[in-house]
């Protein structure tokens, strides 16, 4: 992106939600102790020796401790998806990418939920090109500089679809550098598949799902964030379509919000091959049993409709949950997880992130794969791309330029 992004959060709850989050803490001093959960005991107490135990065994269980607690039970893929393939390949970028619109429409009522994916792929590859597929808070128009885009609705902050072009973008995807590396990048705005505020659920794709007689979502029902991933998971399933695209590696990314997303797609929905996780914070990468910046309660105060239900219990009790961020990040085991961060990103906590990536490294080694190497907190601008990295820029909230060149490093050194 050509800028940094800053304070998404605040620039993106409507009035109406932003209540007074409980106080943060930024004293590490005060930061508490705390016994985190170990990922390879099973909850029967026996400890995970192998990677078969792991995924017959202790990865479901953990899966489903999340799905319970925290992100709800996602549905699967529904039966009536069609894929409207309205730009099927225009010579773009003076001829060294090909662009393709989709309009994935989520049932067979076209006039319901649907979301529109661009994709870029090199023009002149011999064979399918490694993708990566960006979660946007803005319209396609708004991300790329591109006037071929079809101008999208986004959503305002008064709550209502709007032209994109009467809205802002975020910066723009860095669309030639891929291309040039021999990536393809794709991207859908997260506000096509569920609107981002309380009460949107009837306009998103959760209110396809709710059971008959029901108005709202239950306890244990998805949040937006599980349907902002399960939207991920259905731009995969055209990606599995297109040939051009080698969908055995492709890779998710999403800032903030967005990158709290990509973590929980990347772990339930095992195609993807790579996770990218930029200032995803509690809720995210960040431990919640560390009393450090943003908690379980202010994201329960401000977001409730982002999780579950049942996450609801855990506020002023985070050490009662029975997962933390370290069993979110290794579920994406063995797949590549890079985690990127800003050192003046107190709020998202850098260093519980990079504390919660020390814990996911046991089961990184017993798969097979490289752990951080380290449990030293790295100084800024020194990234660890490891199978499982990290990286922090000298800055606050949001990717970076710099932190795109590390994204595309973290891809050519493990999707090539």
């Amino acid at each position: 992106m050509n800028r940094t992004i800053l304070a998404l959060s605040a620039l993106l709850v409507p009035a109406s939600l932003a209540q007074s989050p409980p106080p943060a803490n930024y004293d590490e001093s005060k930061a508490g102790s705390y016994i985190l959960p170990d990922p390879l005991v099973l909850a029967s107490g026996k400890r995970v020796r192998n990677a078969t135990m792991w995924r017959e065994q202790r990865r479901p269980e953990i899966l489903r401790l999340f799905e319970e607690n925290m992100h709800g039970h996602s549905p699967p893929r529904p039966p009536g998806m069609t894929f409207d393939v309205f730009d099927k390949g225009t010579a773009v970028r003076d001829g060294k990418a090909i662009r393709k619109q989709i309009t994935i429409h989520f049932t067979a009522d076209k006039s319901g939920p649907r979301m529109d994916l661009l994709l870029y792929v090199p023009a002149h590859s011999p064979k399918p090109v490694p993708v990566l597929l960006h979660l946007s808070f803005t319209a396609n128009s708004l991300t790329v500089d591109d006037p071929g885009v079809k101008e999208g609705l986004i959503w305002n902050r008064e709550k209502k679809l709007v032209p994109a072009s009467q809205g802002r973008g975020f910066g723009k995807l860095r669309v030639d550098d891929f291309i040039a590396r021999g990536f393809g990048i794709a991207t859908v705005y997260y506000g096509d598949i569920e609107p981002d505020f309380a009460g949107g659920f009837p306009h998103g794709v959760r209110g396809l799902f709710l059971k008959p007689g029901q108005t709202e979502p239950g306890p244990g029902d998805w949040g937006a964030i599980g349907a902002w991933a399960w939207g991920l998971s259905r731009a995969m399933d055209y990606l599995e379509t297109d040939k051009n695209v080698d969908a055995k590696r492709v890779a998710i990314a999403g800032v903030s919000r967005l990158g709290k997303t990509v973590l929980w797609a990347g772990a339930e929905d095992q195609r993807f091959a790579m996770v990218i996780a930029s200032c995803s914070g509690e809720g995210g990468a960040a431990l919640s049993r560390r009393n450090y910046g943003e908690t379980i309660k202010n994201l329960n105060t401000r977001f409730s409709y982002q999780f579950a239900g049942n996450y609801q219990k855990f506020g002023d009790h985070p050490d009662s949950l029975p997962v933390d961020a370290h069993m979110l990040l290794a579920l994406i085991a063995p797949r590549p997880l890079l985690l990127s961060t800003g050192d003046q990103d107190r709020w998202s906590d850098p260093r519980g992130e990079f504390l919660a990536a020390v814990a996911a490294g046991p089961v990184y080694r017993l798969l097979g794969k490289q752990d951080l190497g380290t449990d030293q907190f790295p100084p800024a601008g020194q990234p660890i791309l490891h199978t499982l990295g990290y990286s922090m820029h000298a800055g606050g909230h949001g990717a970076i330029p710099s932190d795109w060149d590390v994204f595309l490093q973290f891809m050519e050194k493990y999707l090539r």
